[in-house]
């Protein structure tokens, strides 16, 4: 996208941290705003703030795990500014720790906000987007945890993997249509992300052990960690250049090259396995993933 001026953003996670940081960046290219969040009180102070910023914004409360929710917002966002142009899937939240500790509530959480409130985002939005014909543009926030799996993460890490393999789905299916994907993958950002459970649905039960929701040690980088403005400056600048990956911290950049050497060690050993000795697999020699 090149033309913003007048174009409408729905951002859900909005009221606070990244989405935040998202809304006021595109906002002051001159689009419209529509803020969508679980918490009500931080929700209207965020649109305040907006406001005063001299954006044009209106807010719905929303619960991404719930699809009619999603649905009922993105009718909102219709109502309230005709189209919408751009979508940010990038409410989330935090939940890990030691194999065999965790709760069945702990994981269809985690799975019910990161993985399925971007399928829903994106189902929602799409047809609202393909029916004026004017382009748009899904940012799904992963994570770094998208590209590698610290110990003791699992479930975030899951959630955050399957956003990226489907952004890069997607990105290749919508390409065609003017329909840009990119996929957020932060490093550690000061957010209440360690604070997830404080927007805890009931369905999902209490969490029994608070460091369940992140480890220690990660509450204490991601509070050290860059400031969300820098990360939707980073955002609206990936949009505007239609990148499909998003990251915020070159330095971890080894951390992904490691485990890709893995990988490609895992292929070598492949290749001498006497298991595999004369078999032929008939695999295609070029797999265009991104491009359709």
């Amino acid at each position: 996208m090149q033309d913003f001026q007048g174009k409408t953003a729905f951002v859900t996670g909005g009221a606070s941290g990244i989405g935040f940081a998202m809304a006021k960046a595109f906002g002051a290219a001159g689009m419209n705003v529509m803020l969508a969040d679980i918490e009500r009180e931080p929700l209207e102070k965020a649109l305040e703030d907006l406001r005063q910023r001299q954006i044009k914004a209106e807010g719905v409360h929303c619960d991404v795990a719930e699809r009619a929710s999603v649905e009922d917002a993105a009718k909102a966002t219709v109502e309230a500014f005709g189209k919408v142009h751009v979508v940010c899937n990038n409410a989330g939240v935090g939940a890990g720790g030691p194999v065999g500790t965790l709760k069945p509530g702990d994981w269809d959480w985690t799975i019910g906000v990161n993985l399925m409130g971007v399928v829903y985002g994106v189902e929602a939005f799409l047809p609202l987007i393909r029916a004026h014909g004017e382009g748009g543009h899904f940012v799904n926030t992963a994570s770094m945890a998208g590209m590698i799996s610290p110990p003791g993460m699992e479930p975030y890490c899951a959630t955050k993997f399957a956003v990226v393999a489907m952004s890069e789905g997607w990105a290749g299916q919508l390409a065609p249509e003017n329909i840009g994907v990119s996929v957020l993958c932060p490093g550690f950002v000061n957010t209440r992300i360690f604070e997830s459970s404080r927007t805890r649905q009931e369905k999902f039960g209490k969490a029994e052990v608070v460091d369940n929701e992140m480890p220690s040690a990660g509450a204490q980088l991601v509070k050290a960690g860059i400031n969300p403005d820098i990360v939707g400056a980073c955002v609206f600048e990936a949009v505007r250049d239609n990148d499909l990956y998003i990251f915020t911290h070159p330095d971890m950049r080894p951390a992904v090259e490691q485990r890709f050497a893995r990988i490609m060690a895992g292929f070598d050993k492949a290749a001498q396995r006497e298991a595999l000795r004369g078999v032929d697999t008939k695999s295609p020699q070029v797999i265009n993933m991104l491009n359709g």
